[in-house]
């Protein structure tokens, strides 16, 4: 290689962005092994050790065209006995086999505006109802959304701003090639001649309009019909500038051309081997790291695994279901056997949607209204497809473990990031998103080292607190979007009845839990209209007064600064009162995520980060331990759940205050927010085991207890985390009123006996423990096994805040 192209390449690994003139110089750059060796070190800053797809059906709208491109075969003039265009039924007939076959996409592609020049389209058009093809497909992507759920995805060729708007109400994403921008391939003689819609600076108009409709959009080039390598070049630049102003185009394919007979350019050479590589890798370099860059696995399936080494990070849509019918010589391969082929290359193969994670994950600013909810509920916090139907609390048992693939370089950096977690070190907020990014092996990696930190912290003993919940009003004044629990007229729920415990209720069920072996009572509320910080301080007066050595563990942060806010008083002085009446620790719940750009969405009255921070501060100062939770899978991503750990750490490290670290997935069957459409359908599974793998190596040594919430995972979700990180089950809670109220399914009451069954069937050491992580006194121990069942709990009606039957 020259030293000229060494130093472009140089630079371009570094990081630069490549000029438009280097660009165009590496038309004569021949070293394909270095091209492909700086292209796949770009391919992996941006995309790691993942190879994406989308699980799609292929609905050919129509294969009438006003286009006669050389080489195509989908394409054709009307036949006698043919339909000009698929009907409704036959259209939802497609897409409910692509739903029954798991795809999440429905792939509309058609020849462009035939009734421009066909009178059978026109005539058929009308008769269906339509006047142009672009309204009929905005019908029928209408039509496949309501009754399937699919995600259109549109290929209709040119469009003007008004067709774009329209189209972008019904589908999540729309695409033009470009092909090429040498103009003379439209010239007589060339592939595109009589093609009115390939003209270069047409094309390139509708993928600016795109950009200006923020319509996530999909575009690239094809390869050998007769453009040169320079000319490859400059339609790469040209997407390029348009991207660089609109930020739009979420993927750029690389298809190579295949010859097909009966067509013009069935003589014609296909690209080779090397010359596919090469366009690929330098279509890779002018787009740098964040590029979402598509070659077809059916195009050249002998070599997957180069193109893979080349630079690309996606194979685009595969159907199991209908063939490609643009090039219908070549079979989709099986989703096994290019997950296989992706593994060799040392990748691991991920699903994703029609929309990219990027885009996905900003629907307000990409998608039509319409399209939010299709889309959010079939995602996780990364934009990517869900992998399988489990939600936290849905009593649905946890999925198979998925491929272990992913042995790329990009582990390297998982083993550099969990080597300075297990030293103590404090993560950045990178290292920590990048974790909770693992799949395949770098999953196992990051569980694995979690749990052998767990085994030198904590041996193999579990631990567990018997106590009760009791939950003294669903009164609240405050309108939380993941909230199920309140009720009233206040509330964002509609359903339920108000309640507000008499004292005389609350103390019984507290004599009733330290009969039953109790060593804590665990109490929260709504955040009741009526009630101030001495009705607080009452509570802990009675509960004492009747059981002196029961364990209060009472009040949130809110409940905290609501209480202070109503009797005037300062957060250190009311904390301390609290402490002196009975007060013995504080839950560390109303965190749900600690960053006030979710905080503005899911609990816009709340207190925000910096207050709950110094309710907590405040607390650990006048010596009163807490616990800190999480409660994340909704509307947050995954640079939230980091921030939320750095946050709880940094208090931490000043305080020593808190005595275990609490994640709470977000249970969405009742929440209001997922109710009206606006949150995803809680982690997945792998992010619930991930978020308490990575709190015990982001929280040490500073946090030595994870706990996990057998209420939302049910007993083998809890099971697998007990092997990912964490040491604590949590509390046997005999009641358990807001996962419920939320939807979850998985019981009220684990009592010790189960516990300990539990605990034993992973061959781990049960211990029965205090709030305070002590072990629990004999005599507690003893009241706790063979416990009496509870009587029925009174929820004293509060009928002043009832909504009217109308409501």
């Amino acid at each position: 290689m020259s030293g000229f192209f060494a130093t472009i390449l140089a630079r371009t690994e570094t990081g630069m962005t490549l000029i438009d003139a280097d660009a165009l110089a590496l038309a004569e750059c021949e070293d394909l092994p270095e091209l492909m060796r700086v292209a796949a070190v770009l391919r992996d800053r941006g995309h790691g050790d993942l190879v994406t797809y989308s699980r799609k059906v292929f609905i050919p709208l129509t294969q009438l065209c006003r286009d006669v491109c050389h080489y195509c075969t989908f394409a054709h003039a009307p036949r006698e006995g043919e339909r000009a265009f698929l009907t409704p039924d036959e259209v939802l007939a497609i897409a409910r086999a692509g739903a029954a076959a798991g795809c999440h996409e429905a792939l509309f592609t058609l020849g462009d505006k035939p009734e421009l020049r066909y009178r059978a389209a026109r005539d058929e058009l009308q008769a269906l109802g339509y006047a142009t093809t672009l309204s009929y497909l905005a019908a029928m992507a209408a039509l496949v959304l309501k009754e399937t759920g699919l995600l259109p995805h549109l290929n209709p060729g040119l469009m003007t701003c008004d067709d774009l708007e329209a189209l972008r109400k019904v589908s999540v994403s729309q695409g033009i090639m470009l092909e090429s921008a040498s103009e003379r391939l439209a010239q007589r003689g060339g592939p595109h001649f009589g093609s009115p819609d390939k003209v270069p600076a047409r094309r390139l108009a509708t993928i600016a309009a795109a950009g200006e409709a923020a319509v996530p959009f999909t575009s690239g080039i094809l390869i050998g019909i007769g453009e040169s390598r320079r000319e490859r070049i400059e339609a790469l630049l040209a997407l390029r500038a348009l991207h660089q102003r609109h930020g739009h185009i979420q993927e750029i394919i690389v298809q190579n051309f295949r010859a097909k007979p009966a067509t013009k350019m069935a003589d014609a050479p296909e690209p080779d081997e090397a010359d596919h590589l090469w366009t690929i890798a330098v279509a890779r370099l002018v787009f740098g790291p964040a590029m979402n860059i598509q070659a077809p696995p059916n195009l050249m399936p002998e070599a997957l695994e180069a193109m893979v080494t080349a630079g690309i990070n996606d194979w685009g849509g595969v159907s199991p279901v209908t063939p490609d019918h643009v090039n219908p010589e070549a079979p989709w391969p099986q989703l096994d056997l290019l997950a296989e082929r992706t593994a060799r290359a040392g990748k691991l193969l991920v699903e994703r949607l029609a929309i990219y994670p990027e885009y996905a994950k900003e629907p307000t600013r990409w998608l039509d209204p319409a399209l939010h909810t299709p889309t959010i509920r079939r995602i996780d916090g990364q934009g990517l497809a869900r992998a399988d139907k489990w939600s936290p609390g849905a009593g649905v048992e946890p999925p198979p473990r998925g491929r272990r693939a992913g042995n790329g370089p990009g582990l390297a950096l998982f083993e550099a990031i969990l080597a300075r977690a297990v030293a103590g070190e404090t993560l950045t907020e990178a290292d920590i998103v990048r974790l909770f990014e693992a799949r395949g092996n770098a999953f196992d990696l990051v569980c694995a080292a979690a749990d052998r930190l767990r085994r030198e912290v904590n041996g193999d003993t579990v631990s567990y607190v018997v106590t009760r919940n009791i939950n003294y009003t669903n009164i609240c004044y405050f309108r939380c979007q993941f909230c199920a629990f309140s009720k009233g007229k206040l509330s964002e729920n509609l359903r339920g009845r108000p309640y507000d415990l008499d004292w005389d209720e609350i103390v019984r069920r507290c004599e009733e839990a330290w009969e039953r072996g109790a060593s804590e009572v665990c109490l929260q509320g709504g955040i009741h209209p009526e009630y101030t910080g001495a009705t607080y301080l009452g509570i802990c007066r009675a509960i004492k007064k009747a059981v002196p050595d029961l364990h209060i563990h009472a009040f949130s942060p809110l409940e905290i600064w609501q209480g202070a806010k109503t009797l005037g008083r300062s957060l250190p002085d009311f904390l301390a009162e609290l402490r002196d009446v009975g007060l013995s620790s504080l839950p560390g719940t109303a965190a749900e995520i600690l960053d006030d750009e979710v905080r503005a969405i899911i609990c816009p009255d709340k207190i925000k980060t910096d207050e709950w921070l110094q309710v907590m501060e405040a607390a650990h100062r006048v010596g009163l331990r807490a616990t800190v939770t999480v409660m994340y899978g909704h509307v947050d991503r995954y640079e939230h759940w980091a921030r939320h750990l750095l946050r709880v750490r940094a208090l931490q490290a000043r305080t020593g205050g808190f005595t275990e670290f609490v994640p709470l997935p977000f249970v969405p069957m009742e929440a209001p927010m997922y109710l009206k459409g606006n949150a995803r359908l809680g982690p997945t599974y792998r992010e619930a085991v991930l978020m308490h793998a990575i709190a015990r190596l982001a929280l040490h040594p500073l946090i030595p207890n994870i706990q996990t919430s057998w209420v939302k995972l049910g007993a083998a979700g809890a099971a697998a985390c007990l092997e990912a990180g964490c040491n604590d089950l949590g509390g046997t809670l005999m009641n358990e009123s807001i996962s419920r109220a939320a939807g979850a399914s998985f019981g009220q009451e684990m009592a010790p006996e189960a516990m300990e069954e539990l605990i034993r069937s992973m061959r781990r050491t049960p211990r029965q423990r205090t709030t305070l992580y002590q072990d629990a006194p004999p005599d507690r121990r003893a009241a706790s096994f063979g416990a009496l069942p509870l009587a029925d709990p009174i929820n004293t009606p509060a009928r002043k805040y009832e909504r009217p039957a109308a409501e």
